[in-house]
């Protein structure tokens, strides 16, 4: 059995972060009974909004994915942003914009699926961020950022009136929080509405992802006006910019997951999930334990400062993390991929144990491809490995950002040859192989710094990976080329050899 990349689960009743070691960007979760459900922003991957699930806020499985088409094209930095995730009138909903669209809705019965097809809620240009919220009084609203890239302003948070079924929005809107008049305030986005002893309370983040801090606001009414305190921030830690997430409790459930805190307020019942931007590993998700001071304020974290490790919300569940090995066995694939864009059912297959993709012209950068498939970088440090075989054309294993590198196999006038580029430069002189087949792997080590091997030995020089339009590198399996195809064994991801970073006690103190 190999070792997986990375396990928060320290498995002696501790856990350490992050616990999702990898992009799940702009995370947001409920509870529902004994279970935990969380989703992230997909960009233009597709398929979309990944559902993971947990029993214990630690360790996570992914479930399924609520959107099934995206567009035609790669839309870098584009495509789905923040997501909220709530579960009301027996049904679980996401709520997510398009900073190019509007806001769009989509529900299920199951957190697995199927989801409906999504619907507009707000059509505009930089709505983002959107948050539901059903009240007591059986109410409804939704509570929405803005992208100054598009709306030319940012900075806001607007509340309207909804529908309580969430068909459409019942007024214009009106401005809740304006954080132009809050001193050192920038950038306020990503607000989680919920209630608490007759408070109404919006968690947003402000001062951009890698130099932010996370907020808390606070109204007897949810028009506000609403006080706010910074409630998380760097401090002293290598945690920059916490950031946008969710508050969730365990322990008896709560009535609603809207209105988190249920009846009494037992120690450690709270918690709150949010990410760390960490470059070319993307937006990584951290779990700090909550409580609330005697002012009435939420204390997150080590008194507003992340902590490295803590015990375990809920004791007992196995230790696993979210997939990343593919046998190509089918019948699908394993929900970890993604492609670039809606890809051409008739140009991939898996058949035999292997994942054949068809080559076919287009631009040989692999970002502006759509039948590119793509998973995130499961650690900061693990070995990925493949096997190729290919019959005409070009085909590879990469790592896609701002820039790229693949090692791979291409055919040319002289017969198939080993190739490593990056940015379309040779890291490598090419090398004959006669049989057009390869075992392909890179190594990332710390700060993503890739290494490519074939089954030769290291190929070319390394390569620095590098963070896309607001997500990290991704690892990518791709054909191109005029006729032909590739057929990819089964993918591996494991940690690497003598990595002391696959287990180990957290070392914070309040474990």
């Amino acid at each position: 059995m190999t070792r997986r990349p990375w396990t928060a689960d320290n498995g002696d009743g501790t856990y350490r972060n992050p616990v999702l070691n990898a992009d799940w960007s702009d995370p947001d979760a409920i509870r529902v009974g004994r279970d935990f459900y969380l989703t992230a922003s997909s960009f233009s991957k597709v398929p979309g909004l990944p559902v993971l699930h947990s029993r214990d806020l630690v360790n996570w499985e992914i479930i399924g994915q609520a959107l099934r088409r995206g567009t035609d094209t790669p839309r870098p930095g584009g495509g789905v942003w923040a997501p909220a995730l709530r579960y009301h009138d027996g049904r679980f909903w996401i709520f997510y914009g398009d900073p190019d669209e509007g806001i769009h809705v989509t529900t299920a019965e199951n957190p697995a699926g199927p989801w409906c097809e999504p619907y507009l809620l707000k059509k505009g240009l930089g709505l983002i961020d959107p948050c539901p919220f059903w009240d007591d009084d059986g109410r409804a609203y939704l509570v929405h950022g803005w992208a100054r890239s598009r709306a030319g302003v940012n900075n806001h948070l607007t509340l309207h009136r909804m529908a309580e079924d969430a068909t459409g929005l019942l007024d214009d809107g009106r401005l809740i929080v304006d954080a132009d008049r809050l001193p050192g305030y920038r950038t306020l986005e990503g607000p989680k509405l919920y209630k608490r002893d007759g408070w109404y309370w919006i968690f947003a983040p402000a001062g951009g992802v890698a130099t932010g801090w996370q907020s808390a606001f606070r109204s007897r009414h949810i028009a506000g006006p609403y006080e706010d305190r910074i409630v998380l921030e760097q401090g002293d830690t290598d945690v920059n910019g916490p950031h946008q997430g969710a508050w969730v409790v365990t322990g008896p459930e709560p009535p609603d997951p809207a209105h988190p805190d249920g009846r009494g307020h037992e120690p450690e019942r709270d918690w709150f999930l949010h990410f760390q931007d960490r470059g070319p590993y993307g937006r990584v998700v951290h779990l700090q334990p909550m409580r609330w001071g005697e002012d009435g304020w939420p204390v997150l974290g080590d008194r507003g400062r992340p902590v490295a490790g803590h015990r375990k919300p809920v004791h007992g569940e196995r230790v696993t993390a979210p997939r990343t090995d593919d046998d190509f066995s089918g019948p699908g694939l394993g929900l970890q991929w993604s492609w670039n864009a809606n890809p051409d059912p008739t140009r991939w297959a898996l058949k035999n144990g292997k994942l054949r993709l068809e080559c076919r012209p287009g631009p040989e950068d692999p970002r502006l491809r759509a039948d590119v498939l793509t998973q995130r970088l499961p650690a900061e440090t693990f070995t990925a490995s493949t096997t190729l075989t290919l019959t005409g054309g070009h085909a590879g294993l990469a790592v896609l950002g701002d820039t790229y590198a693949w090692v791979g196999l291409e055919h040319a006038p002289g017969g198939p040859r080993l190739v490593c580029r990056a940015d379309g430069v040779d890291l490598m002189r090419p090398v004959p192989a006669p049989e057009a087949t390869a075992r392909l792997s890179v190594v990332v080590g710390p700060g993503a710094v890739c290494r490519f091997h074939t089954g030769r030995g290291e190929a070319g020089a390394p390569f620095q990976a590098t963070a896309g339009p607001w997500v990290g590198a991704v690892l990518a399996l791709f054909a191109g080329g005029e006729a032909g195809h590739a057929e990819f064994g089964g993918f591996t991801v494991t940690a690497m050899s003598g990595d002391m970073t696959q287990r180990g006690r957290s070392n914070d103190s309040t474990l």
